[in-house]
């Protein structure tokens, strides 16, 4: 059995932000024109009228100040409230691939690697952009890399499950070196509609190098110590979205074809599940939550995070989890992937962190790491 590293990180940031202000005068124009077109039914009690967002409400909810994303004029447009992508031809590189491409290269590039050395691509996300082929597999073409690559999708903890799935490749020796990339692009599935959520996630990719600690050459190396991934199943964070929907006759663009949550039930529930997974895990390891020196823990709301890390080590610091959320807001996968990203350089050799997700299944996933080099 091989011991296993990992050895380089990538972020692809798009190229958009939208702030608050600018998402929330966006969603009041909207309301408006809404409660205007339907104004008799709201009159007779048919209809509940729309209510205006504010950026109060939005930063007390969530923590959030902005987002990235790939396409900003389609979601700020009231009449439409979705990204305006333009579609590609089958010869042209998808947008999911390309992003991945790119977050990628960086990861390739800090672990001294090149695409050749790859030799399994994971692909990793909240959503696919098509069934088939598989996008790992137009990925693994891109860059060059052989072997084989398949998709995986377990919600926001698509991420550590594929780290789980390329550690235990490396380490049983069916491949040397593994890449592992979360394109997200969740403004093409979150409603931007509803005043609930229509605040919550941002685009991004971030991609992950896993390989053998006897070929790692990179200055920065992590030994995975180890991996706990759990499930349980809720019907509280659902989309029903699927290519089964025209052959129900559904509405491709009924509310339940998008992001949708029941919030406080989440919150309430998945915390609680978090903390006691990362403990357990820590505890088979033989760790104590005190002697991990960080938390780079799934951005979802920044309530959540300080009570998860409250019931572990009694505190909420953002140095020991820190937060990358007010800036890229909620990114599906990708969230504790960019914190691990950009706040691992500080740490010194032997120190211990945890990278952590939770979301919907419900699923948790850990990674446990220490710092080699």
């Amino acid at each position: 059995m091989h011991s296993v590293v990992i050895s380089g990180t990538g972020l692809f940031q798009p190229p958009h932000t939208i702030t608050n202000a600018e998402l929330v005068e966006a969603f009041n124009r909207y309301a408006d024109l809404q409660n205007e077109v339907h104004a008799q039914a709201i009159e007779a009690g048919e209809r509940t009228a729309l209510q205006h967002s504010s950026v109060e409400f939005i930063e007390k909810a969530s923590g959030i100040r902005q987002r990235y994303v790939m396409e900003k004029t389609g979601v700020l447009d009231p009449q439409r409230m979705h990204p305006r992508f333009e579609e590609r031809r089958d010869d042209q590189l998808s947008l999911m691939a390309e992003i991945a491409v790119a977050a990628a290269n960086e990861a390739l590039q800090q672990a001294g690697k090149t695409g050749a050395d790859i030799d399994m691509v994971l692909c990793a996300a909240s959503n696919m952009q098509r069934a088939y082929p598989a996008m790992a597999v137009e990925i693994q073409q891109a860059l060059g890399a052989g072997g084989y690559g398949f998709d995986m999708n377990v919600a926001c903890s698509s991420a550590t499950f594929a780290i789980e799935q390329a550690v235990n490749a490396v380490r049983c020796g069916t491949a040397q070196c593994v890449l592992v990339v979360n394109p997200e692009i969740t403004s093409a599935h979150l409603e931007w509609r509803d005043r609930d959520c229509h605040f919550i996630f941002g685009d991004v990719c971030t991609a992950i190098l896993v390989e053998r600690a006897d070929t790692a050459c990179s200055k920065n190396v992590w030994e995975v110590l180890g991996t706990q991934l759990a499930t349980q199943f809720s019907n509280n964070i659902r989309n029903n979205f699927g290519f089964m929907n025209r052959s129900e006759d559904a509405d491709r663009d009924a509310r339940d074809k998008t992001f949708r949550q029941e919030g406080r039930k989440v919150f309430k529930e998945v915390v609680p599940i978090a903390a006691a997974h990362i403990a357990s895990h820590l505890e088979r390891l033989g760790y104590a939550p005190t002697q991990v020196r960080r938390y780079w823990l799934h951005q979802a709301n920044l309530g959540m995070n300080q009570l998860v890390l409250k019931k572990l080590v009694g505190d909420a610091t953002e140095d020991r989890a820190p937060l990358i959320l007010d800036e890229f807001a909620n990114t599906a996968s990708a969230g504790s992937i960019i914190a691990f990203h950009k706040y691992r350089e500080d740490l010194s050799q032997d120190d211990i962190g945890v990278i952590c997700s939770f979301g919907a299944g419900y699923s948790v996933g850990s990674v446990v790491v220490r710092k080699r080099s």
